[in-house]
């Protein structure tokens, strides 16, 4: 293991590239990832139960949607084409990992409705009808709750927000602090240890 996190700015790590393919809705995406980012080997598992088991959006949908915490953009790719008519922000703080999303929305002919942002640079007005996030847990609870607090709250009205929680890294207590802010938290899927949660605006 390096000192680098998935969270690090810019990663000291060497770009080292690397391809990985996975399937969604009979839809194959091979896309390129690197050293430095968030699950370089691999589609993490979490994400994959994420793609698996919440609502693609329709694709008539014309968005915006966030993905919080892009990495190297297997969320922002499947939604942009999954979603033709949708803009799609994809949000880190890695360097690395924008780089790497813009070029993959490239390759699957989408990048022109996939706007890569650092976190301070989306425009402050805009809200979302959908947001997607594998949140980064292992920053820990504050930073979590702090980065959930900041964005959930950009959910347009009648917006949903689809999170992915590790059971084992407090997903059964995100789930608790969320219905205790205010929001409407339903567990949408359990698979292989994750818990995929719909979070909507309360009823008034």
């Amino acid at each position: 293991m390096t000192g680098d996190h998935y969270f690090s700015p810019q990663p000291g790590t060497a770009d080292v590239r690397s391809e990985i393919e996975f399937t969604v809705a009979g839809r194959d995406y091979p896309l390129t990832a690197a050293a430095g980012v968030f699950s370089a080997g691999r589609l993490d598992p979490g994400t994959a139960v994420l793609l698996r088991k919440a609502d693609l959006p329709a694709s008539t949908d014309p968005g915006p949607f966030l993905d919080l915490g892009c990495g190297y953009g297997p969320i922002t790719c499947v939604l942009a084409d999954q979603a033709p008519a949708a803009t799609v922000y994809a949000v880190d703080v890695n360097a690395r990992a924008r780089e790497l999303t813009l070029l993959n929305a490239d390759r699957l002919g989408v990048a022109d409705r996939v706007r890569v942002a650092d976190p301070d640079r989306v425009p402050p007005e805009l809200t979302f009808t959908q947001l997607w996030s594998n949140p980064p847990i292992r920053v820990g609870k504050a930073e979590l709750r702090a980065l959930l607090a900041r964005w959930l709250p950009r959910l347009a009205p009648g917006g949903v927000g689809w999170l992915v929680i590790a059971r084992y890294l407090g997903g059964d207590s995100v789930q608790q602090w969320l219905r205790e802010q205010g929001w409407q938290v339903d567990r949408h899927a359990s698979q292989k240890g994750y818990r995929v949660l719909r979070v909507t605006h309360h009823a008034d």
